[in-house]
């Protein structure tokens, strides 16, 4: 039994599956968060949340819950941003795991001991344990286009992080940036409010419709990967998304440079008869701002009175000593995304990029921390751990590109080998914790 409890940052779903999972194995524990009240960015209108209204699943109900409490089965098939809270909250409530949290408690700095501990600095004071769970998602610190275009820009500009709802859109001649799925939303969302709107990628993406053969898409390509590599995966969902909804270019959309399965998918119903519709302009990647209007790469120039950055986010961990992040934080090796490898102690709980929903993911990491921490796990020796993360990058570049490929994880593959791992190395291994 460890002396003090294990600290874990942030009260998201990263969070709180970590802080249930530690206390399934009855290891100590205290979640520090920065909120009001568990949920993290789900919670709209919290402090660093990007929750719009109009905001919605792009997953599937059945594909998002943790194995362990599923969503209610009358909800809808994508529910909503309030839903979600609802049920992370919910989640709390069943599993007692709200006496282990600690609310409005940021975290400053994050130090490691020579004797191995780590002192954990909030605003009202430290912490001594014996080990950290970061689990603070990274989706908090927007990232705007470096360097920004050039030009001038005499309109008001925000980043999909500050939107809240349409009214923010009305009456605007609106440009939206970017391809993924706050992008298609916004867009949406302006072609219904605005004067104007326009939708502008640099590179093309594939948009999958929520539902294909009357299921939600990623259901499908779920029972395809029971059974089949992700090669073999992407040939059948480019067939069948070109037999429902034809080839991007047909909607005047640029032609995706990489596969399906090779980035994260942009789901939407409704950008595609918004288009047709001629509610929403496509444009290519941005040249120049020029005042009160942007001019394109095609050679247009259309007025705009906002522009809307859905750029993505940096990868951020400020309280976390720069040593401790080698090449960044985005580029960090990590055996199965969670443990450090030259810091013992040290695990993180979401940093990574799935290509299905982040829930079942942060879960199964956590019960590898939990499993880890409680003496009931076991690493393998630290070259094994090393020459893995060699090969996932490989392989993770390879299919991936040089868009962070360190981070990126196969959903259904991810799953298959971490409940593999947890089964194999429970009983035999050479790495135990303390």
């Amino acid at each position: 039994m460890l002396d003090k409890p294990v600290v874990v940052i942030g009260a998201g779903p990263a969070g709180l599956a970590t802080v249930k999972a530690l206390r399934d194995r009855h290891v100590p524990v205290v979640c520090l968060d920065a909120g009001e009240r568990p949920g993290g960015l789900w919670v709209f209108g919290a402090p660093g949340s990007s929750a719009y209204r109009t905001l919605h699943l792009n997953t599937s109900r059945t594909r998002t819950e943790f194995a362990d409490f599923p969503m209610p089965a009358d909800w809808p098939d994508y529910p909503d941003h309030e839903h979600i809270a609802d049920y992370l909250a919910a989640y709390t409530d069943a599993f007692g795991l709200a006496e282990d949290i600690r609310h409005g408690e940021t975290v400053t700095a994050v130090t490691r001991a020579a004797d191995g501990s780590w002192t954990v600095s909030t605003a009202t004071g430290t912490r001594q344990t014996p080990a950290v769970v970061v689990a603070t998602g990274h989706n908090a610190v927007p990232r705007l286009p470096e360097p920004m275009y050039p030009g001038r820009f005499g309109g008001e500009s925000m980043h999909s992080h500050d939107y809240r709802g349409p009214e923010q859109l009305a009456g605007r001649r609106t440009l939206v940036v970017g391809g993924g799925n706050s992008a298609m939303d916004i867009a949406v969302d302006a072609s219904h409010v605005a004067v104007s709107t326009l939708l502008s990628l640099r590179r093309g993406v594939w948009i999958v419709p929520k539902y294909l053969l009357g299921r939600p898409a990623d259901t499908l390509n779920g029972a395809l990967a029971r059974r089949l590599p992700w090669r073999l995966r992407q040939r059948v969902s480019e067939r069948l998304l070109r037999l429902a909804v034809g080839p991007p270019q047909r909607y005047g959309l640029p032609a995706p440079s990489h596969g399906f399965l090779q980035d994260h998918p942009t789901l939407s119903d409704g950008l595609l008869p918004r288009i047709t519709h001629g509610e929403i302009g496509v444009r290519p990647g941005i040249e120049r701002l020029d005042g009160d209007a942007v001019c394109f790469a095609d050679g247009r120039r259309d007025p705009v009175d906002l522009i809307v950055w859905c750029t993505g986010y940096r990868v951020d961990l400020p309280f976390l000593d720069a040593a401790l992040l080698g090449p960044g934080a985005d580029r960090l090796p990590l055996y199965r995304r969670i443990f450090h490898l030259d810091a013992p102690g040290l695990f993180f709980v979401g940093l990574m990029q799935s290509t299905g929903a982040a829930l079942p993911v942060v879960e199964a990491q956590a019960r590898l921390v939990g499993a880890f921490l409680a003496g009931q796990y076991a690493l393998p020796p630290a070259a094994v751990q090393r020459a893995d993360c060699d090969r996932h990058l490989r392989a993770a570049t390879e299919r991936w590109g040089s868009r962070r490929p360190a981070m990126r994880v196969d959903f259904d593959v991810y799953l298959a080998e971490a409940a593999a791992e947890l089964r194999r190395r429970s009983t035999e291994g050479d790495v135990r914790w303390r």
